[in-house]
């Protein structure tokens, strides 16, 4: 044990989520049709708006980017979880943690930034139509959702470039289903503190300005419906609109301040990387009537 103290680790032991053979054949199965039902409504969501003219306006392109980074959200992790419940040990190298992590918090901040691209897009929709076209044009829907990748991208870049320079010994044992930054700074041996500060204080100029962002532009939004005087055309609108914002502000933004409790971290992370992904073409696509009628145009023609 001395020994291995000494020496710098070269993998992770994954220890969540069960350890009992019968349970992670019932996980395995679980996770595996998540996953399945993830990849096919996603592309189905990405086919219907590629393929369909009338889709072609702002909200929809903002969906079909939404689609493409749920798919690669999931993948990050979904695949490794799946290996890891069918093999004997649940083991991922130092690099294809911090890999992992890299492209998980990738992923994450592009999701955030174009959602906070679909509030905006809602928002001059609603409150000021008249000069939407002016708003939402193509040039600055490409700029809006180029923006969001390339502020994900430095996001992500500016926390694990501190965390390639931690080194670990000793434990390698990370107590969670996948590879994410605060299990993985328990485990060096080196000091965290810069990497706290770091990934605090991005995630406040990024994370929160985007919350901040959305949260603004929901209330333009409820207010001007508030102001409308049909019942039926206020029912639609707050049907429409509202039940995403309460989604992402529990569960996405309360995910960050949890990290008290591992078992409330990773019951977060399963719902953000996860189940997410899956109920997103459900919630933004699915109950729209133009997306479904332009689906059954797709499927009689199949």
């Amino acid at each position: 044990m001395p020994v291995k103290n000494q020496t710098t680790e070269t993998e992770f032991i994954l220890l969540r989520l069960s350890s009992d053979p019968q349970m992670q054949i019932f996980l395995f199965s679980v996770f595996l049709v998540i996953y399945l039902i993830t990849l096919g409504g996603n592309i189905v969501i990405m086919v219907v708006i590629k393929t369909d003219s009338h889709l072609h306006i702002p909200l929809y392109f903002f969906l079909f980017h939404l689609s493409f980074v749920d798919i690669c959200y999931s993948s990050v992790t979904v695949p490794n979880v799946l290996r890891n419940f069918l093999a004997a040990h649940k083991t991922i190298s130092v690099n294809g943690c911090i890999a992992q992590i890299f492209f998980i918090l990738l992923s994450a901040g592009a999701e955030s930034s174009i959602l906070s691209a679909m509030a905006y897009d809602r928002y001059a929709a609603i409150c000021d139509p008249l000069r939407y076209m002016e708003r939402m044009s193509k040039g600055i829907c490409v700029q809006l959702v180029s923006g969001a990748w390339i502020t994900a991208f430095f996001y992500a870049l500016l926390n694990i470039v501190f965390t390639l320079k931690l080194r670990f010994r000793g434990s390698n044992q990370i107590h969670h289903f996948s590879c994410e930054l605060l299990p993985l700074l328990q485990l060096a041996c080196t000091d965290t503190l810069t990497n706290q500060v770091v990934l605090l204080t991005s995630f406040l100029i990024f994370g929160s300005s985007s919350f901040l962002l959305m949260l603004i532009s929901y209330i333009y939004i409820i207010s001007t419906i508030l102001r409308i005087r049909s019942a039926e055309g206020r029912g639609k609108a707050f049907s429409t609109y509202s039940s995403h914002l309460i989604v992402v502000a529990f569960f996405q933004y309360t995910k960050s301040i949890s990290v008290s409790s591992v078992v409330l971290d990773e019951i977060f992370s399963i719902q953000y990387s996860v189940l997410t992904p899956m109920l997103n073409p459900i919630i933004y696509s699915l109950k729209s009537k133009e997306v479904k009628t332009a689906l059954r145009k797709m499927l009689r023609k199949l």
